[in-house]
C-alpha cells in the first residue's frame, strides 16, 4: 500500500518541529536579543507608569519691592490772569514787555487820562463848598436861626460830594492798570495808540511759581494715594522736578471714572512751562513680592493666571497671583507665600495635586 505525498509531508514536519522545539532555540516576539535591546512595550508602559514626571523647580524667597505710581499729564500754570480795563480810553504808554518777569503791582498799561484829573478838581471843589456850606448851616443852628432840617440837609449835600470825589478819583485811578500778581506777561499785549474798551484785556500774566504737574489717576489706584505724598515729576524736555501731591479730587469724571491729582513743583528758575508733557511718578508703600520671569505663568482650569509650585510632599498646586509691575528684566507678583518652590520648566504637562518628581534648576533635566 502506497502513502500519499501529503502524508509524508506532514510526518516530516511534524518530526522537524519537535526536533526544533527540543533543542530549547526559540524566538519570543517584540523582544530584542542582545542585551541592551529596547524593551518591549508591555515592559516599557509598566516601568513608565512606576517612574514620576520630573519638573525643574526653582525656590522664590519674596523681597521688600518699591512700587511706582506712574501717571502721564501735563503741566499748569498756578494761575493764568487776563488783566482787562475797568474804563474806556487809549493806551499811550506800555512800560511792561512780553516774556518778562512782572511783580504784584507793577504798572502793565497807561490810558490816557482825558478829563478825568479836571473832573476830580471840580469834584474837590464841590466837595470844600459843601463843607462850608454845612459849617454855616450848623454854626446859625447853635444860635437859632436856622432849623435842624437845614442842617440835615447840608450834611446830606456834603456826603454827596465826597462821594463824588472818591468817584473821580477811583476813575482816574483806573487808568494805570496793574498786575494783579507775580508772573510772567504772555503775549500778545495791548499795543500803545489801541483803545480799550471796558473788559478789554490790557495783557496776561501767567503765574509760573509754583508749576503745577496734573493727571488723571484710575479709580482702583486712588485709594493709594495721599495729600502730602513726594513726587517726581518728569519733563518731556527731560528735566526732573520734585514736588507734593497738594490736592485729590473729591468726585470723579464721569466720562473717564478717574480722579484729577495735582503735584505742587516749586518753579523759581522756570524749568517748568505751562502746558508741557509730563510724567508723574509717586512712590506707593513698600510691600512683599516676587520676582519672576513672565514665561513661566500659567492658566488653571478656571481661567486664573498663576504659578504651578510644588509642596514639601512632592505634590503640584496653584497659586493664583496678582501681577503688580515689570520691567525688562523680569515682572514684580503677589499672592505668594513668602517662601515657595515654583516649576519652571515643566508646569503645562502636570495637573494640580499631581506628584511630580522636582529637580533643582542648577541640575539637568530629562523626561
Amino acid at each position: 500500500m502506497r502513502l500519499k505525498f501529503s502524508y509524508v509531508l506532514a510526518i516530516g514536519l511534524a518530526a522537524g518541529i519537535g526536533i526544533w522545539m527540543y533543542s530549547g532555540t526559540y524566538v519570543i516576539g517584540g523582544r530584542g536579543d542582545s542585551a541592551d535591546a529596547t524593551p518591549p512595550p508591555a515592559e516599557r508602559q509598566e516601568k513608565a507608569g512606576n517612574d514620576l514626571f520630573r519638573v525643574q523647580v526653582s525656590t522664590l524667597t519674596a523681597t521688600e519691592r518699591q512700587p511706582v505710581l506712574e501717571i502721564r499729564g501735563r503741566t499748569e500754570a498756578e494761575a493764568k490772569v487776563e488783566v482787562r480795563a475797568e474804563t474806556a480810553a487809549r493806551v499811550v504808554e506800555r512800560p511792561a514787555i512780553e516774556g518778562n518777569h512782572v511783580s504784584k503791582g507793577d504798572v502793565l498799561c497807561v490810558l490816557d487820562k482825558g478829563t478825568r484829573e479836571s473832573k476830580v478838581l471840580e469834584a474837590t471843589a464841590a466837595l470844600a463848598q459843601a463843607e462850608l456850606d454845612h459849617t454855616a448851616a450848623s454854626q446859625l443852628n447853635s444860635k437859632g436861626f436856622t432849623a435842624e432840617t437845614r442842617v440835615m440837609a447840608m450834611q446830606a449835600a456834603l456826603d454827596a460830594a465826597q462821594a463824588r470825589v472818591e468817584e473821580a478819583k477811583m476813575e482816574l485811578s483806573r487808568t494805570v492798570i496793574h498786575s494783579p500778581i507775580d508772573g510772567v506777561i504772555q503775549s500778545p499785549m495791548a499795543n500803545v495808540g489801541a483803545r480799550l474798551n471796558i473788559g478789554d484785556v490790557c495783557a496776561t500774566v501767567v503765574e509760573t511759581d509754583p508749576m503745577i504737574a496734573i493727571g488723571q489717576v484710575s479709580e482702583a489706584d486712588i485709594g493709594l494715594i495721599s495729600k502730602g505724598m513726594d513726587a517726581e515729576v518728569r519733563l518731556i524736555s527731560g528735566q526732573t522736578m520734585s514736588g507734593t501731591v497738594r490736592y485729590i479730587a473729591p468726585a470723579a469724571d464721569p466720562e473717564t471714572r478717574t480722579f484729577r491729582i495735582e503735584v505742587e513743583l516749586p518753579n523759581k528758575e522756570g524749568v517748568a512751562r505751562d502746558g508741557t508733557t509730563a510724567l508723574t511718578r509717586l512712590k506707593l508703600p513698600s510691600q512683599k513680592a516676587h520676582k519672576i520671569s513672565p514665561a513661566i505663568l500659567t492658566l488653571n482650569d478656571d481661567g486664573e493666571l498663576g504659578l504651578r509650585g510644588v509642596t514639601d510632599d512632592q505634590v503640584t498646586v496653584f497659586y493664583p497671583v496678582k501681577v503688580l509691575g515689570g520691567g525688562e528684566d523680569g515682572i514684580w507678583v503677589g499672592g505668594l507665600p513668602n517662601t515657595v518652590r515654583i516649576i519652571t520648566v515643566g508646569q503645562d504637562y502636570v495637573t494640580d495635586g499631581q506628584k511630580v518628581e522636582p529637580v533643582l534648576k542648577t541640575a539637568e533635566v530629562t523626561q
